[in-house]
């Protein structure tokens, strides 16, 4: 068995079971990945690939587990590489962080413009995407770790710290009968057509709000995970906005007012969010510590290899 054949394996299942896709990603032919796969299914003597002629359309329940430790060993070489490099290479790589939509461009800028003073030579990707992807993306190792929302609890693997407090607010436009309003109530919310992240069924926070309140929720006429989306539909009329209070620029929003909202909803927080067995260089605990300063490289590593949650709110 190569390492090579599980990479191939590996990357056919990440294209969708897409082997011409797999071998431009992986720079070689699409007979040679082929030919890997059926010696390591021979060598295994299981098949991990289910096929209608010569087209792959599922993975089987071998290919399944085998997928698993293949994630795993890679998740491995690399923190190996890493392990290398920290060493002979302490202020130069590449980071990656998946966060969502508010925190890449309203919250992060001069966390990363500072990281970026300290790491000249640091790569960084920043990858934004919806909470549920973004903890995900940590679990599959396809980012170093995560900055979100939310803090998914079906991926046992991973630790969450909880790092800033944030609270919601309303956006409505100029001249809107909200906006002379110097405390909104759920009352003001029921009666309006609103704009926010999730519909009304899958918001929780809006959903206890509400709770008890003898109200109606309110109808979303449209969401989005992306603030700047849910404010271009408040400019044009179709609702009242409900988005985090961070993605409220006074200045690029002017012709938008911001309606604080705390005393309506409960606060919820970010989460920095990492694999419990990865390597991660010191830029990367850097990093962290810029983003929420006061948390420390043992109250990070503490989080990560003991087995309960531990809230390190600054």
């Amino acid at each position: 068995m190569k390492l090579q054949q599980l990479r191939y394996f590996l990357e056919v299942y990440r294209c969708n079971l897409n082997i011409s896709e797999a071998a431009e990603i992986l720079f070689t032919s699409q007979p040679g990945i082929s030919k890997q796969i059926k010696l390591l299914e021979d060598e295994l003597g299981v098949q991990l690939f289910v096929r209608h002629g010569k087209r792959i359309v599922a993975v089987t329940p071998p290919g399944q587990a085998v997928l698993e430790i293949a994630e795993r060993i890679f998740r491995d070489v690399q923190s190996i590489r890493n392990i290398g490099t920290e060493f002979a290479e302490q202020d130069s790589g590449h980071l990656t962080i998946a966060t969502t939509y508010t925190q890449a461009r309203h919250v992060l800028p001069p966390v990363v413009a500072e990281f970026f003073r300290q790491y000249p030579k640091v790569g960084l990707s920043l990858v934004p995407a919806e909470p549920s992807a973004v903890d995900r993306m940590v679990a599959e190792g396809l980012a170093d770790f995560a900055i979100n929302s939310e803090a998914d609890a079906r991926h046992s693997e991973l630790r969450h710290i909880s790092a800033r407090a944030w609270n919601r607010c309303v956006l409505v436009p100029q001249g809107h009968k909200l906006a002379d309003k110097n405390r909104i109530s759920l009352a003001d919310l029921s009666s309006m057509p609103l704009i926010g992240y999730t519909e009304a069924g899958q918001d929780t926070a809006l959903q206890q709000a509400f709770s008890g309140s003898g109200l109606a929720l309110p109808q979303v006429v449209l969401s989005s995970m992306d603030a700047g989306v849910i404010k271009t539909y408040v400019r044009a009329g179709l609702g009242v906005g409900l988005l985090a209070d961070a993605a409220y620029d006074p200045q690029r929003d002017a012709d938008l007012v911001c309606l604080p909202a705390d005393h309506l909803f409960k606060p919820s927080f970010t989460y920095i969010v990492v694999r419990q067995d990865a390597y991660l260089r010191n830029y990367a605990y850097d990093f962290m510590q810029l983003y929420l300063p006061g948390l420390t490289r043992d109250r990070i590593e503490q989080a990560l290899y003991e087995p309960i949650r531990e809230d390190f709110s600054i």
